[in-house]
């Protein structure tokens, strides 16, 4: 079996943990707004198990605290259940977020979405697919005709203003701004040209990891706040803005415009 083969079919795999448990299970919170779930521990041991049995040299890192680094080829970087709190909640949108880098570079990714049934997959110099149907970003020139879509942070509650005045910037200068709750769903729709462009503060790597790739391959941009790619896969999502590459200089203007 190949990587991208074991990706598909164990992220199909863990979404079906994810619909097994909906509306069945309580939660703990491991901090303000950030809940965890039975099926975040099942769905993760999923997607473990078939990794350790098929590649037991690849090394990964997976949201629950399970990390295998000995500087092997390969990583995997896991996301068991994103939109943990909508999951939590009983509300449809989480999702399966899979990357895999090879010496450090994106390589494969995968985000499944089981409630509505949809598989974003995409390899490097392969592009990027939904349900097998290939993926292309938006062709939305300007910021004033463009869908947005944002998250904000775990410390939220502390930094309101500086989030929400962001929010507004955005929010009075293009058609409108939806959040979700998932962050990788998120980049997987702008990957697909549902939304034109993404931002968010303090994400982490199994976030961002497959939707940045899904994003490049769909003939997108994936940045942090002045542009920059991220070079290290241990900052990417800090600061991430993600776009169909027409609106994303626009995109950075307004971020670096609010004080």
């Amino acid at each position: 079996m190949t990587r991208s083969a074991l990706l598909k079919s164990v992220i199909l795999r863990a979404g079906k943990v994810l619909r097994k448990h909906f509306g069945k299970v309580g939660y703990r919170q491991k901090r303000r707004g950030d809940l965890l779930t039975v099926a975040d521990l099942e769905s993760q041991k999923t997607v473990l198990d078939a990794i350790r049995r098929s590649f037991p040299d690849d090394d990964y890192k997976a949201e629950e605290d399970e990390v295998k680094d000995t500087g092997a080829e390969y990583l995997w970087i896991i996301d068991p259940l994103d939109g943990t709190t909508n999951f939590a909640h009983g509300y449809p949108v989480s999702c399966v977020s899979i990357g895999v880098l090879k010496r450090g570079t994106p390589y494969l990714g995968g985000v499944y979405d089981p409630f509505r049934d949809e598989l974003f997959l995409a390899q490097r110099g392969k592009g990027a697919a939904l349900n097998g149907k290939r993926l292309g970003v938006s062709k939305t020139d300007i910021i004033k005709d463009s869908l947005l879509i944002t998250g904000f942070a775990y410390d939220r509650a502390e930094r309101a203003d500086y989030y929400l005045a962001r929010f507004k910037s955005f929010m009075t200068k293009c058609h409108d701004v939806r959040r979700s709750g998932s962050a990788a769903l998120d980049l997987a729709w702008v990957a697909a040209g549902r939304a034109d462009g993404f931002w968010e503060y303090e994400l982490n790597p199994w976030d961002v990891c497959a939707g940045r790739l899904l994003i490049e391959e769909a003939g997108g941009t994936v940045t942090d706040f002045v542009g920059l790619p991220w070079n290290d896969w241990r900052s990417m999502g800090k600061q991430t803005v993600a776009s169909n590459g027409r609106v994303h200089a626009e995109m950075i203007a307004i971020l670096r415009s609010v004080k």
